[in-house]
């Protein structure tokens, strides 16, 4: 089988530079509005993934992201708010980089391209069998993401992938792979742009919907977040003045007391 990289052919523009500032953001609109018609396609398999990291979640394991570059940031991105907004350990979720946290501002030269930093790195979490392992790569090429994976298959780790190419190396390797193809990027082979746009939204609906389904919301309320600013003190108040349908002041009793807002709400309501 043929496997061509849509996220590296031609973009559907060109002499770019000659553009005015309103073509140009007008034309990357375009292209950004055909990013969750494409992540729309991709629902089924979306859903399968996380139908797996639930399972494994429930069990006591935890949920990785490996990547490089732009899809390694992102997932380190994702992971790093999932402690505030729902109130898990930081260990829950891990996001891993090619290269190291000094990656995730400066580009480490040859970092992708490892065939064992991978799984070192996830050796380094003693990863085992009651773990996630989710390979980000809008090529589906990345050398050091696809070993991390097979290394994971070997040791009977689940593992998924989130790539912008169809049939790609990754895909092929991940047993609960994701395929959204975006096709050309505004700017030729920069997937910083579409393809990052839909693992973003991806990786969302990943972290969202297990949580969900771990019992961190009610409702429609983050009830567990961390309160690390005046902004969501403010906002676990507001969470506990409606479901008990109390004063502001006695809200912020409740939430001086319990220091969370589903306690909160649990004990105002004895």
């Amino acid at each position: 089988m043929t496997f061509i990289k849509t996220t590296e052919q031609e973009s559907n523009y060109t002499n770019l530079e000659d553009m005015t500032i309103s073509e140009i953001i007008s034309s990357i609109n375009k292209e950004d509005i055909t990013v969750p018609l494409a992540v729309q396609t991709a629902l089924p398999q979306i859903e399968h993934l996380i139908e797996q990291v639930v399972i494994k979640l429930k069990k006591g394991g935890r949920l990785f992201y490996i990547g490089a570059g732009t899809s390694g940031r992102l997932g380190i991105l994702d992971a790093s708010e999932c402690p505030p907004t729902f109130g898990v350990p930081y260990n829950l979720v891990i996001g891993i980089i090619a290269g190291g946290d000094q990656a995730i501002r400066k580009a480490v030269e040859n970092a992708e391209d490892s065939t064992t930093q991978g799984w070192s790195d996830l050796i380094e979490y003693n990863i085992s069998s009651n773990d996630v392992v989710i390979g980000i790569a809008a090529s589906g090429t990345t050398p050091y993401v696809i070993s991390a994976l097979r290394h994971c298959n070997e040791q009977g780790i689940t593992t998924g992938c989130i790539t912008c190419n169809s049939q790609s190396p990754l895909a092929l390797t991940a047993k609960y792979p994701i395929e959204v193809t975006v096709g050309p990027e505004f700017l030729t082979g920069s997937s910083r742009m579409k393809a990052g746009t839909a693992q973003k939204l991806i990786l969302n609906m990943i972290t969202t919907a297990s949580m969900i389904q771990l019992g961190k919301v009610k409702g429609n309320k983050m009830v567990d977040m961390q309160l690390s600013n005046n902004k969501l003190v403010k906002r676990a108040i507001n969470m506990i003045m409606s479901e008990l349908h109390i004063s502001e002041a006695e809200a912020s009793v409740l939430l001086n007391k319990y220091k969370n807002v589903r306690h909160s709400i649990t004990n105002g309501r004895k």
